[in-house]
């Protein structure tokens, strides 16, 4: 969400409904939902588009339980031990917002905790609308809105789960903000999108509030703690981050809950979609075979990523070196990923971090001309011919590069079965070399063709990898 976007806060107790409502008002199911109480403990954001409204920014937040005193009491299960945690990032929320949607429960009715934390809300004197959640239609409306009028806000009917009055929610919360804010909105600047992911409790989340300078994620000794894939955006440099936090995975067997299996998939889902992952090992733990199972799903899929072992000063300067080379050496099949050694408590290795995503990032996007490469590979083939393979070499006619993101490159050649996989790890090399990529993932394309210059596919081969494409 763009720094310059007003945001409007959706507050409540636990089970209101926010997550729900955050995922309709965005249009997106960023936030994971479940009947049980206190999923949501990170604050989350993101953005509310509709056509005729100016766009503006939604946070989601945890589940708050006060008492008459404005002292945090304690919650339900699934946020018993946070409760402090989270009032402390909705207080933070609170601090840069436009305004407020406070979110109730219209078949509970109005709650003791309800009214606690309306008198907080009260006192922040910020422009407040009253959502009363779970109200699925116009003909109980009066019912279930009478009480809820005695908190002295205005009051609007909505149910997330079956998407009443959504687009009048949206409207009602455009009508809260500044005039300025109404009338004109900046668009949102781009930013690169960095995504951690890892094992429960490797400090994916320390990472992320060491970077961002703020104590923006839940940091807690309790594996687990995050469960959204949660946004936190930051500038260095005149270049707009946006870090994605996500849960720790574990290996789906060992997974019973179905929350977690609902963070994990968007752990995985926020990695895919990053244009950087920065997989966080924890370095008292070494390298598991979990790691090497992320390291491989990440190759395999091509994605951009670099390795992160956390808590470097944790661990003896000889145990460090003899776990570089075991990560090292789990690398072997994609050498191309940096590694680097970080410590988010001491900001050891920190600043390296945002320059090398950016170089990653850049090396994605390299494009090369159909003349500039071929020149450039006729001198690698001459230097090194392709081995004769059951009495016949391999003839290459013709290299151009068919994508970027990342850089994919098509060789038409006489006969792909001929070209081993050592030979296409050369060309490989060659490439990253002579076009100065270093770090990004890359495809390689054989295809059989007996016509210089492409001419029909007679079959093709593109490595060993299991896309289909040349192992990077």
């Amino acid at each position: 969400m763009a720094d310059t976007l007003p945001r409007i806060v959706l507050v409540g107790r636990p089970n209101v409904g926010k997550s729900t409502l955050f995922n309709r008002l965005i249009r997106s199911n960023r936030a994971i939902t479940h009947d049980r109480p206190g999923i949501t403990r990170d604050r989350m954001e993101g953005v509310v588009r509709r056509s005729g409204l100016p766009p503006f920014g939604i946070v989601d937040t945890g589940g708050i339980t006060l008492d008459a005193h404005a002292a945090v009491v304690e919650g339900p299960e699934g946020i018993r031990g946070f409760e402090r945690h989270i009032l402390a990032q909705t207080e933070d929320a609170l601090a840069t917002a436009a305004a407020v949607a406070f979110v109730v429960d219209g078949r509970d009715g109005l709650l003791p905790l309800d009214e606690h934390l309306a008198s907080h809300v009260r006192r922040k004197g910020l422009p407040t609308l009253c959502v009363v959640n779970k109200v699925d239609g116009a003909e109980r409306e009066d019912e279930y809105l009478a009480e809820f009028h005695a908190l002295g806000f205005p009051v609007l009917s909505v149910s997330a789960e079956h998407g009443h009055n959504i687009n009048a929610l949206a409207e009602a919360l455009a009508d809260l903000l500044p005039e300025a804010a109404r009338n004109a909105a900046p668009p949102e600047p781009p930013a690169l999108r960095l995504a951690l992911l890892g094992r429960p409790n490797a400090g994916k989340s320390s990472l992320v509030n060491a970077l961002a300078g703020a104590e923006r994620m839940i940091v807690s000794a309790v594996a687990g703690t995050t469960r959204d894939s949660v946004d936190v955006r930051l500038t260095r440099d005149g270049q707009d981050y946006v870090f994605v936090d996500t849960a720790g995975v574990r290996r789906r067997t060992k997974i019973t809950d179905s929350v977690e299996r609902y963070s994990v998939n968007a752990a995985i889902k926020s990695g895919s979609k990053a244009h950087v992952t920065l997989l966080t090992l924890d370095a008292t733990e070494g390298v598991s075979q979990q790691d090497k199972r992320l390291m491989d799903m990440l190759n395999t899929r091509k994605i951009p990523f670099m390795v992160l072992i956390n808590k470097c000063d944790l661990v003896p300067r000889a145990s460090l070196e003899q776990l570089k080379k075991n990560v090292a050496e789990a690398l072997s099949f994609c050498p191309h990923v940096p590694l680097l050694t970080v410590s988010a408590l001491k900001g050891a290795g920190l600043g390296k971090i945002l320059p090398l995503a950016r170089q990653i990032h850049e090396e994605c996007s390299v494009r090369i001309s159909t003349g500039q490469i071929n020149r450039a590979m006729e001198a690698v083939l001459t230097r090194h011919q392709p081995p004769v393979v059951k009495r016949v070499r391999a003839k290459f006619f013709y290299l151009t590069q068919a994508e970027t993101e990342p850089p994919t490159f098509v060789f038409f050649v006489s006969d792909a079965e001929r070209v081993p996989e050592s030979y296409v790890r050369y060309l490989e090399r060659s490439l990253r070399q002579m076009f100065g990529i270093a770090h990004a993932p890359m495809r390689l394309h054989l295809r059989s063709s007996h016509k210089k210059g492409g001419g029909k596919s007679g079959g093709g081969k593109s490595g060993s990898g299991k896309d289909g494409a040349a192992k990077a």
